[in-house]
């Protein structure tokens, strides 16, 4: 099975549950914890693997009972299993059967039964998962899968920051995993990793995800399990990463985090109308405090990285140019940091739509040792590229040109190009409030007609660029009425 046959399969299954009352939303979940009893199943059958779950709640034992048997069995399994303190209780986590006919149950382990998961050479959780969501927004009419890099992309990132086999990886907001599981696929192809104790090390100490969705940390779980990765405790965490610092730090970071304005929660005043907090996070660590989700990502992952660590982050446009607290976190990221590569993606690459986003490389120096970036080299790769998500989705051979200008282990050999320039400290610090946001190319001005994002993702955007507007008339509006106090 390919990965369009993979997901249409699974989506079919929800007709199953239609009339079951399961929303699309609840049926992601359901489908998951059956999926990965029988990959379980397929993993110590084919592979010889042990299995984590206890004989009496393994696939065999569904696939041997029927009826009130089987629906009671069932729920008895998930009911234990998500009580575990171990590996298994995260794979679970806070699971429940939201099937209550046993004839459609029944139904779907025989579906499930009947093929062979395992054999399908992709991300099976995150690539069900990501579909199931994205069909989901299509039949609801809503925004969905905001959390997911594409796969392209991520393998691009690992590919230039090359993590070697010995080194530890975190990624504080991890989706389904799509970051840990293309960094172990390329540590474990090292010749390093052929070591037994290495190979050990690798699987069972190296990764550390955090999220603050549980049924997206139950997903990463199970993918990381399914791909032999993890020990006796489960290598993601659901948690905030940002309420505090851990007392670890990790040699790389790879991270997207969630795209959004503002952290903010909802209370009821002293007069009963609701009025709208700001939850910003307050850290010794910090440099400044804000409700900036991703200024504050940035900042946590400052803090996380090790001795000689390295980052390479998603972020978007405003975290380049955004005033006050930006403005003073982009200095500490281009002194106390070597912050020696941008890459401005395109639009029309992520499931939320209008998004123009950067990832952004960089380096921990040795401190005491003045401005640690010499030079900041910018590649651009969004002016005249036409991405969508259906009809032209990005591939990993669109980035090969950005790889190859990258040269890991050969920095120095840089050179520039239309679309890769090099900006040296000494200009970019004298610009207006060290706004990052760099560009030298000019759009060509021809639209191919097939490349246009439909009108919703246009209808999107449009709203995000005036919402974006909004806020700033607000600051001003405060501000004057301030000055008027």
């Amino acid at each position: 099975m390919n990965e369009q046959t993979l997901i249409s399969k699974v989506w079919n299954y929800a007709h199953v549950l239609r009339d079951e009352g399961v929303s699309y939303g609840e049926y992601v979940g359901q489908i998951s914890f059956l999926l990965f009893l029988k990959m379980d199943d397929e993993r110590t059958k084919l592979l010889g693997e042990p299995s984590l779950i206890p004989p009496e709640f393994q696939w065999e034992t569904l696939r041997s009972k029927s009826g009130e048997a089987l629906d009671a069995h069932y729920k008895d399994a998930l009911a234990k299993l998500s009580k575990r303190t171990d590996f298994v209780g995260t794979l679970f986590l806070k699971a429940e059967s939201k099937i209550d006919d046993p004839a459609k149950l029944q139904r779907l382990v025989s579906l499930i039964d009947g093929e062979t998961w395992m054999g399908v050479n992709v991300d099976v959780k995150g690539t069900i998962y990501e579909g199931l969501l994205e069909r989901n927004a299509g039949e609801v009419k809503s925004g969905a899968g905001q959390y997911f890099t594409p796969r392209a992309l991520i393998q691009a990132m690992v590919e230039v920051v090359d993590p070697q086999p010995t080194e530890t990886i975190c990624d504080p907001a991890c989706g389904t995993g799509g970051f840990l599981l293309a960094a172990y696929e390329h540590m474990k192809a090292k010749p390093a990793a052929r070591d037994r104790k290495v190979n050990e090390r690798l699987r069972r100490e190296t990764f550390r995800g955090y999220d603050i969705v549980p049924e997206v940390v139950r997903l990463c779980a199970m993918n990381l399990y399914l791909h032999g990765i993890g020990g006796d405790a489960s290598p993601v965490v659901a948690a905030d990463a940002l309420l505090t610092k851990p007392a670890e730090s990790w040699d790389i970071i790879l991270a997207n985090p969630p795209f959004g304005k503002r952290q903010s929660f909802r209370i009821v005043n002293d007069g009963g109308g609701i009025d709208t907090e700001r939850q910003d996070y307050v850290r010794e660590d910090f440099t400044v405090t804000t409700g900036n989700k991703q200024l504050n990502f940035l900042q946590h992952i400052m803090s996380v990285m090790g001795p000689q660590g390295t980052a390479a982050v998603v972020l978007p446009d405003n975290v380049l140019f955004e005033g006050g607290a930006g403005e003073t976190l982009r200095k500490r990221l281009l002194t106390e940091f070597r912050f020696h590569t941008l890459l401005r993606l395109p639009t029309g690459i992520f499931y939320k739509q209008g998004v123009k986003a950067n990832v952004l490389f960089f380096d921990r120096a040795p401190a005491g040792e003045g401005v640690a970036t010499e030079a900041l080299w910018v590649y651009d790769f969004r002016t005249n590229q036409r991405f969508t998500l259906r009809e032209r989705p990005l591939k990993r051979a669109d980035l090969d040109d950005f790889v190859a200008a990258f040269k890991t282990g050969r920095q120095h050999e840089r050179q520039e190009s239309e679309r890769f320039r090099r900006f040296a400290y000494d200009d970019v610090k004298g610009r207006d409030k060290l706004n990052l946001d760099i560009f030298w190319r000019k759009d060509d001005g021809h639209i191919d007609p097939d490349s246009l994002p439909p009108p919703d993702e246009v209808a999107a955007e449009i709203v995000e660029n005036l919402e974006l507007a909004l806020e700033k008339f607000r600051k001003v509006a405060a501000a004057l009425a301030k000055a008027d106090a």
